[in-house]
């Protein structure tokens, strides 16, 4: 309960930072790929 908490509150803040560019200022929108992988077999799954 407490790991999916956080994954959704990571999620929301990486996903702002994609949105207001602070992502691509700082040369880590990677971390919107990592995301997308992590979500991605659930999307499968459903």
């Amino acid at each position: 309960m407490i790991l999916t908490i956080l994954f959704y509150l990571s999620a929301i803040a990486i996903l702002v930072l994609h949105f207001t560019g602070f992502l691509a200022r700082h040369n880590i929108e990677w971390l919107v790929l990592v995301l997308a992988v992590a979500v991605f077999p659930a999307v499968i799954y459903l």
